[in-house]
């Protein structure tokens, strides 16, 4: 599957530059092309020449509003960041339309925090505008703040809502990560946001590379393809990935014991459970109506007997889902497995801050007066969350 990545904002540029890398490890390691084009877009001129892997000219790190905002960002009101990129929309799409291999991209990607300024009110708007030129899925990636934002920080609440509101009613499909779930407590500030970026993009790899294939020893008995990813992906959507080390006692495709067969499919059932215990946002498996894995690991370790253990496995802890299934030769010494969760109803942390953003708006407007803001229900109140374009 091939994606045009497109970060919105500080978060988002960051995301899509650690995107640009991975590009260039599947082009240097792999042979394969996965993205057609990375584009950056931002009202902060320092936010955008911290970049490293995207190209550094204007067609591929985008500044916009720069006459509101003198380069130096909207300051944390995403209402700002989505007229700014109502306005100058068109820089993107002149952009995307620059794109050398346009016609052989699969699917858009925009991402963005959701806390932020930019980002947050920019990606819904951009959505919107390439889903009206280009009749491909466009999908979002929207991190979610860390826990310390949320306690401090009300207006960050506020844009989560607004943000998670107008994304829904425009992207295909949302990948939700969660900041908070990846922080290591004793790494520098920088690290652990390299550290985030890295874990929030890797998962993709083995994913969008799969469908490139073309040599034939790399290609699986059942590949996963960009149909399939995009027959699975719609709404709220979470991503993970495992792995675990083959041992020498499995003894992958010379041993006909049936201790070493349980080693096999033991070696697989380890690294789907460690990949739904990292999905990018903590969810119950049975709220997904579509799911998908790709197995990734040496050839002899591509078993039948290893792909109904891991369908199964998936199956017993999505029991409501459509899954889909794929496998992919490449690697050594090790099973790789990436799984989606998608489709997902009753979302907890997304009611959560819905709810939340009701009661942030709700207390506003007490203060303003006129309205008995206690005494209306969740679902009359939604409305009342500002939606950005």
């Amino acid at each position: 599957m091939k994606l045009l990545v497109i970060g919105c904002g500080q978060c988002g540029g960051r995301i899509a530059d650690e995107f640009a890398r991975l590009g260039k490890v599947a082009r240097s390691q792999r042979g394969v092309d996965i993205l057609t084009n990375i584009l950056a877009v931002n009202t902060d001129v320092a936010d955008l020449s911290g970049l490293v892997n995207i190209k550094s000219d204007y067609r591929h790190r985008i500044l916009i509003g720069a006459n509101k905002t003198g380069g130096h960002g909207v300051g944390k009101l995403n209402e700002v960041g989505a007229e700014i990129a109502s306005e100058d929309g068109d820089k993107v799409i002149e952009s995307i339309r620059a794109t050398e291999k346009l016609a052989e991209t699969d699917a858009f990607l925009l991402a963005a925090s959701a806390a932020g300024g930019t980002g947050s009110g920019a990606i819904s708007v951009l959505t919107h505008l390439i889903k009206e030129r280009y009749d491909k899925p466009v999908y979002n990636m929207v991190v979610l703040p860390f826990q310390y934002e949320e306690l401090t920080e009300g207006r960050s609440i506020y844009n989560v809502g607004t943000c998670l509101k107008s994304i829904y009613l425009v992207a295909d499909a949302i990948f939700l990560v969660d900041n908070q779930r990846f922080v290591r407590k004793n790494a520098s500030l920088q690290n652990n946001l390299s550290k985030i970026n890295y874990m929030a993009v890797r998962p993709f790899y083995n994913l969008l590379c799969a469908g490139e294939e073309t040599v034939p020893r790399y290609i699986g008995s059942k590949v996963l393809d960009a149909g399939d990813i995009i027959q699975t992906l719609s709404g709220w959507t979470v991503i993970g990935y495992g792995k675990e080390e083959i041992s020498r006692k499995a003894g992958f495709g010379k041993s006909s014991d049936f201790r070493d067969k349980d080693a096999q499919t033991e070696q697989g059932t380890k690294a789907m459970t460690e990949a739904l215990g990292e999905l990018s946002l903590k969810c119950n498996p049975n709220n997904a109506r579509r799911a998908l894995y790709l197995a990734t690991g040496p050839h002899e370790a591509m078993s039948m007997d290893l792909i109904k253990e891991l369908s199964g496995a998936l199956k017993g802890m999505a029991t409501e889902a459509i899954i889909r299934s794929g496998d992919y030769p490449r690697g050594k010494g090790m099973i790789d497995i990436t799984v989606i969760l998608s489709e997902l109803v009753n979302s907890k942390k997304v009611v959560d801050y819905f709810a939340r953003t009701i009661e942030y708006i709700a207390a506003s407007k007490k203060r303003q007066g006129g309205i008995d803001w206690d005494h209306r229900g969740i679902e009359e109140s939604f409305k009342d969350i500002p939606s950005l374009f």
